[in-house]
């Protein structure tokens, strides 16, 4: 297992409430030995004015997972971690339902975190591809 805590999706959810998070349905759906998941609607609040999904949208999904879960593997009131670069490839246009992101992590280094962030139509089909490094800081 990967993460020092594995809290519970309730505990997961909860912080969200009034954050960007929160403003665009983003909720937390799964947590593994060595993944998070989440899920994002796709509506009036996620899509571009041609209807749909608005790739910043997916990388708001990405940064969450990837910064929520390395967040998970440190001892907070020791370290925090902050994102330093995140990239998105979007593969497939979404126009209605829902996608759903897994964060994965490639590389958990002492002051280094590499997350591979997969995003998914509801059928399966992986849609956007996003990797984000994050910084682990010590806490003065």
């Amino acid at each position: 297992m990967v993460f020092i805590s594995k809290p519970s999706l309730d505990q997961l959810n909860n912080p969200r409430i009034h954050t960007m998070v929160d403003h665009i349905g983003i909720e937390f759906t799964a947590i593994g030995d060595d993944f998070l998941e989440a899920s994002m609607p796709v509506d009036h609040r996620t899509k571009q004015p041609m209807g749909l999904l608005h790739g910043g949208a997916n990388v708001v999904l990405a940064e969450t997972l990837g910064s929520v879960a390395s967040s998970l593997t440190i001892d907070l009131k020791k370290q925090s971690c902050v994102g330093l670069e995140i990239n998105a490839n979007h593969l497939k246009s979404v126009k209605e339902g829902k996608v759903i992101g897994i964060a994965k992590p490639i590389h958990l280094g002492r002051t280094t975190q590499v997350w591979e962030i997969k995003i998914h139509n509801e059928a399966g089909a992986l849609c956007c591809i996003s990797r984000i490094t994050m910084a682990i800081l010590d806490k003065k």
